[in-house]
């Protein structure tokens, strides 16, 4: 008794779902004890091995069925009342199977691993309802449902021949490990540019450092122009613009930039990127021409 406490299998669901798989379970543990005989019929085992299995068969029954069956003794009489009650599954079961065996393809799944269970589940239940399915069946399966990205894949695991399943199935893993590992170290350090040799890492500094002053240097001139033309065209109120913005040069926290236009720091300080110095000279430009603009009119007048 003390070797029943635990299942052996999962036991006999009152629904009946797991009436195939459990029958299948109970036939062979029933045989490797010695018990197979005690549920065919007329057997001449004696009382005790009866007993034996009906203990067995009692201990992986639900437990609403082992109140429904409380009062049947024996154990034929026991194996032959569940397969009449739940044998007719098999008329259910076997068109489900057919039909999810039909439409199983293999581009409908993620991971090879997630495709191999259905595919056992699937062919493991028509097997039960008499329906034998081979490697070649599912050789075929596989193959003629890849994805159609992946034709040439097809191609060549069609061309090696494969005669068992589990053939494939080992070289589909594999492979997928291998496209996984690529995937994640690609990730971990995804390819960037060779650094350059010492030597050409100063001269390219260097030449930076050049572009850099040669920028700068037509910058502040540009900056120059723009101011006497402010202070031409404008002529007193310019004057005092000017004076303004010299004013903020010697002291920053006081003023505007004269490059950027920006606060809190000497122009020749300035860091302000190009395109935003374009940009700001750009908008002293306008103003510059629409105030000379307005005052030509009004000399004219």
């Amino acid at each position: 008794m003390s070797k029943l406490s635990k299942l052996e299998f999962v036991a006999l669901d009152l629904s009946g779902n797991n009436y195939l798989s459990w029958v299948l379970d109970a036939e062979i543990h029933l045989d490797a004890r010695g018990l197979g005989v005690t549920i065919t019929n007329c057997n001449t085992t004696s009382s005790q091995d009866k007993v034996k299995t009906m203990i067995f068969l009692r201990h992986h029954l639900n437990e609403g069925l082992k109140v429904e069956y409380l009062t049947v003794k024996d154990s034929l009489d026991l194996w032959t009342s569940l397969k009449e009650r739940y044998d007719h599954l098999k008329a259910t079961v076997l068109p489900r199977a057919c039909y999810e065996w039909i439409h199983l393809r293999l581009q409908n799944f993620k991971t090879i691993c997630e495709y191999i269970s259905v595919v056992y589940k699937i062919t493991s239940q028509l097997k039960l309802c008499g329906e034998n399915i081979k490697d070649e069946d599912m050789l075929e399966k596989t193959l003629i449902t890849f994805h159609a990205s992946t034709l040439v894949l097809k191609q060549q695991y069609g061309e090696r021949g494969f005669k068992k399943y589990s053939a494939l199935i080992s070289c589909l893993l594999v492979a997928e490990q291998h496209n996984t590992l690529l995937l994640k170290n690609h990730e971990v350090r995804p390819m960037v540019t060779a650094p350059l040799p010492k030597a050409n890492e100063v001269e390219a500094h260097d030449q930076s450092e050049r572009r850099q002053n040669k920028n700068q240097g037509q910058n502040n001139m540009c900056g120059r122009d723009n101011g006497r033309g402010r202070y031409n065209n404008r002529r007193g109120g310019g004057r005092h613009k000017r004076e303004n913005n010299m004013g903020s040069q010697s002291n920053p926290s006081r003023g505007n930039c004269h490059r950027c236009g920006m606060k809190g720091h000497w122009k020749k300080e300035c860091r302000a990127t190009e395109h935003f110095v374009r940009l700001y000279q750009d908008s002293l430009k306008r103003k510059e021409n629409k105030y000379g603009a307005s005052s030509s009119n009004a000399r004219v007048e």
